[in-house]
């Protein structure tokens, strides 16, 4: 389980260091085997490859003549590039990649659940940002959706 937000620098090859705490759970996982692809909200996914395999078979049942469904695998499936940690811990995020996330020097390394969300850190913390606000006149949850409002924190 990946949760939290890490703030890494990008080495100058294009190379991000995965934070410790999480190299052993994605070597016994997947053996460091890791899939990068890109989000509609100008960031990077990153899934152990068991994960992102689950996600690409949903992909694929989808309807091929479903514009919406062929937009969806052109962006993650088309997008989606193989890459394996090294002895130091490092995933090499190709360049395209980069620029599609507009990733620099700084990014923060987003823990979802069962994968990762890359961001340049800017841009991370000013939508961070945005979302807290935009939080605070959410005060009813149920209204919004059922399954929200059965939340308790």
């Amino acid at each position: 389980m990946f949760r939290g937000v890490n703030s890494i620098n990008l080495d100058p090859k294009g190379r991000v260091a995965i934070p410790t705490r999480y190299r052993s759970e994605l070597q016994e996982s997947c053996d460091g085997q890791l899939v990068l692809t890109v989000d509609r909200d100008k960031c990077l996914l990153l899934y152990p490859l068991q994960e992102w395999e689950e996600i690409e078979k949903k992909l694929d049942r989808l309807p091929t003549l479903d514009p919406r469904a062929k937009l969806l695998k052109r962006l993650l499936i088309g997008h989606a590039t193989e890459c394996e940690m090294d002895a130091q811990g490092r995933v090499l995020v190709a360049e395209p990649l980069r620029k599609f996330a507009g990733l620099d020097k700084r990014i923060a390394l987003v823990g979802q659940g069962k994968k990762f969300e890359i961001w340049d850190e800017d841009v991370w913390n000013t939508s961070r940002d945005g979302w807290l606000e935009e939080a605070v006149g959410l005060e009813d949850m149920a209204e919004l959706s059922p399954e929200l409002g059965s939340l308790n924190f």
